[in-house]
C-alpha cells in the first residue's frame, strides 16, 4: 500500500473512471486549485491545460462562483423539483433562453452531459410518439461520443468503447464523419460521401440526428466545416426529422463563440449542455428545446407527459454556480480571453505545422490539436506515456491516443500557453517520427 494515507485509502476503496487499475500509476493527490493551476500536498504546481476534463472555464476556486454557492447554501440547498420551483432555477432557465440560438426557450434540468443527451433522445422519440408518427430511428456520426449511459452509448457506439454492451444498445444509423483540417485536399469528397450516406439514411422513420457541432471531442478533437453542418441540418429538416446538438463540450465559448451553433446559419431543435455550465464547480446538465416541442407533450393524460427526472434536478446550489459562471462567461473580459487564446494558438500553428513529426494540425477557437505521427494510433497505449511526459514538465495534459490537444481555462496566460505549446513540440520530437505527407496548418 502507498505510504501517503490518501493514496492508501484511494487504493483500497476508489474505482477511477477510464482507468486500468493494474497498469495505471498512482493517482496524483491534489489539495487545492487557483487560476489555471492545481497544487499537490508538497506544493508542486500542475498547469491544467485541459480544464480538468473540459469543465473549468474561469479558473479553479473562482471566488465569484464559490461565493454564490456559499450564499445559496445558507438559503436553500435543495428541494424536489416536481411540483416545486425556486428562483435560481427559474432565473437560470430564463437567462439561458436569452442566450441560446434560434427558438430554444425551454430548459429541462438533469445531472450531467450524458443525462442531458438521454433527455434529448427521449424527447425526440416521445414527441413523435405523442403526435402519432412512426419515427423511431436515430442517426449519428461515426466517432461521436455522447456519454456513458445506455441511450448515450447507443448514439456513440461507433466510438469503440462499448463492445461489452453491444447487444443491449438500441439501433442507431451511423454516418461517415468528414474530419478535416486546413489544407485537406479531400475535404469536399469526404463531405459529399457523408451527405450521400445521410440522404440514403433519411426516411419517414427517422426521429432525429444527434451530433457534436463542428468539433468531435473524445474522438480526437476532429473538426468539420460549418457549411457541412448547415447542409446536414437543411437535409434532416427537409425530411421532417429533428436536429440535436451535443454542445456539452463545445458550449460556453470553447469554439470562440458562446455556442458552436453561433458559427452556423441554423439552430438545432434540441441542445445538450453540461461541463462548463457551472464553471467546473458542480455537476449539472441542461437540455434546451423549443416551445413547439414542449407543446408536443401537452395533453389531458399523464401518458403524454415527459416522465423523466433525477433526484437532484435543478439543484439550487448548481443553479447558483451556473448563474455566477454565466455572468463571468458573458463579460467582455471573457470574450477578450477567447480572442487572446485563439490568437495565441493561431500564431503557433505555423511552428506546429512545420514540425516533421506532427500532422493534421487544427484549431477551433480556444482548442488546439495535432497528431504525433508514428506514436501509435488513437486508442493505443501512448497516451499514458505522454501524460507522464507532460506531468514531469508540470503540465496536466491528457492526450487522446496520439492526439495532443490544449483546451485551457480562460484565465490561462500567454506565457502558460507557451509552456503547453513548447511541451507539445518536445513530445512530438520525443515520441514521433518524421513523415512525408502534408500536414496542414490553420483553423478549419
Amino acid at each position: 500500500m502507498p505510504a501517503d494515507p490518501i493514496l492508501a485509502l484511494d487504493a483500497r476503496h476508489v474505482w477511477h473512471p477510464f482507468t486500468q487499475a493494474r497498469t495505471a500509476p498512482d493517482p496524483t493527490v491534489i489539495v487545492r486549485g487557483e487560476g489555471a493551476s492545481l497544487y499537490t500536498a508538497d506544493g508542486t504546481r500542475l498547469l491544467d491545460l485541459v480544464s480538468s476534463w473540459w469543465v473549468n472555464l474561469h479558473g479553479h476556486a473562482h471566488p465569484d462562483i464559490a461565493g454564490a454557492i456559499a450564499a445559496q447554501a445558507h438559503a436553500l440547498e435543495h428541494v424536489i423539483f416536481a411540483g416545486f420551483t425556486h428562483a435560481p432555477a427559474a432565473t437560470l432557465a430564463a437567462r439561458l433562453a436569452d442566450q441560446l440560438p434560434g427558438d430554444l426557450n425551454r430548459v429541462f434540468y438533469s445531472d450531467n452531459g450524458s443525462t442531458a443527451v438521454e433527455v434529448a433522445l427521449k424527447i425526440a422519440l416521445q414527441a413523435a410518439h405523442n403526435r402519432g408518427e412512426a419515427r423511431t430511428r436515430l442517426l449519428a456520426f461515426e466517432g461521436g461520443y455522447h456519454g456513458d449511459t445506455f441511450g448515450a452509448m447507443s448514439a456513440g457506439a461507433s466510438s469503440g468503447f462499448y463492445a461489452p454492451f453491444q447487444d443491449k444498445l438500441f439501433d442507431v444509423t451511423f454516418l461517415p464523419y468528414p474530419a478535416t483540417w486546413a489544407g485537406d485536399p479531400a475535404v469536399e469528397a469526404k463531405e459529399a460521401a457523408a451527405l450521400s450516406a445521410l440522404d440514403a439514411a433519411l426516411g419517414e422513420d427517422v426521429a432525429a440526428i444527434i451530433l457534436e457541432p463542428l468539433l468531435q471531442g473524445a474522438a480526437g478533437m476532429r473538426l468539420t466545416r460549418p457549411a457541412f453542418v448547415d447542409e446536414v441540418m437543411r437535409r434532416v429538416r427537409g425530411a421532417g426529422a429533428l436536429v440535436i446538438f451535443d454542445e456539452v463540450m463545445t458550449g460556453f465559448g470553447r469554439t470562440g463563440q458562446l455556442w458552436a451553433a453561433h458559427h452556423l446559419h441554423g439552430a438545432p431543435d434540441l441542445m445538450c449542455l453540461s461541463k462548463g455550465l457551472t464553471g467546473g464547480f458542480l455537476p449539472m446538465g441542461v437540455t434546451a428545446t423549443t416551445e413547439v416541442l414542449y407543446r408536443a407533450f401537452d395533453g389531458d393524460s399523464f401518458a403524454q407527459a415527459f416522465a423523466h427526472g433525477h433526484s437532484y434536478t435543478a439543484n439550487p446550489l448548481a443553479c447558483a454556480a451556473a448563474l455566477a459562471s454565466l455572468d463571468l462567461t458573458l463579460s467582455p473580459e471573457t470574450a477578450a480571453h477567447w480572442a487572446r487564446i485563439g490568437a495565441a494558438h493561431a500564431a503557433f500553428l505555423p511552428e506546429l505545422a512545420a514540425h516533421p513529426c506532427l500532422q493534421h494540425v487544427r484549431q477551433c477557437g480556444t482548442v488546439l490539436a495535432a497528431e504525433i505521427h508514428g506514436a501509435g494510433e488513437y486508442g493505443g497505449n501512448v497516451s499514458l506515456d505522454l501524460r507522464r511526459f507532460f506531468a514531469a514538465r508540470g503540465l496536466l495534459l491528457r492526450p487522446l491516443g496520439n492526439v495532443v490537444y490544449l483546451l485551457p481555462p480562460y484565465v490561462v496566460t500567454n506565457e502558460e500557453l507557451r509552456q503547453g505549446h513548447e511541451a507539445l513540440l518536445a513530445a512530438a520530437t520525443g515520441f514521433g517520427r518524421p513523415h512525408g505527407g502534408a500536414h496542414g496548418e490553420g483553423a478549419s
